[in-house]
């Protein structure tokens, strides 16, 4: 069973995530994959650099995220060229360490992809697990977590599909609004439900 492992921005997915992989199973996380396939020297790198110039090469020969974020935060046009180059690898790479973790005998894999409902991958995976918290816990973690006013913390929470509209696409949620045992106890009857202990 591929589980996929999504959220809305400080909801608690990446405690979630780690809750998981102590109890053993393999995590593709798409955040981790979404830099890699940009490391200097992958296709996506040099499609990148192509497109956008040298310009967005660091000195060390990285991309510089926060210039390549700056071309293309305004123009959607930039923004869908970006997302057409690094999307695709992304996925790829992550179905590959998918079929990875399956040939080596794990049965269940989860797949860690905060905007899994927003890019349309759901058909990459057998069920959805949300982590869920009502909107003034997230923005309240949120401004904690990144040291920002309201209003940063608003653009940003506005930026995603809220978490109501999120509920709608998963088969079960677990509600991290209370403590972490609680957060625990949710997973586990999950896990129990879903026949993956």
């Amino acid at each position: 069973m591929i589980i996929g492992l999504t959220g809305g921005i400080a909801s608690g997915k990446s405690t979630v995530s780690s809750m998981l992989k102590k109890r053993g199973y393999p995590i593709v996380d798409a955040d981790i994959i979404a830099r890699q396939v940009v490391e200097p020297g992958e296709v996506a790198y040099k499609k990148l650099v192509s497109v956008f110039g040298d310009d967005i090469v660091q000195e060390d020969l990285h991309i510089n995220r926060k210039k390549l974020g700056s071309i293309i935060f305004k123009d959607n046009e930039k923004r869908k060229k970006l997302n057409n180059i690094v999307h695709p690898a992304v996925r790829a790479k992550m179905k590959l360490e998918v079929n990875e973790y399956i040939d080596k005998g794990y049965e269940t894999v989860i797949m860690d992809i905060p905007l899994l409902i927003e890019s349309n991958l759901t058909y990459m995976v057998d069920k959805i697990l949300l982590v869920y918290v009502g909107e003034e816990t997230q923005l309240k973690r949120l401004m904690e977590r990144d040291q920002s006013n309201i209003e940063e913390a608003m653009e940003r929470i506005n930026a995603q599909m809220s978490m109501e509209e999120k509920k709608r696409f998963a088969h079960e949620i677990i509600n991290n609004e209370g403590s972490l045992e609680e957060t625990e106890t949710q997973l586990e009857e999950i896990l129990k439900k879903w026949h993956i202990n």
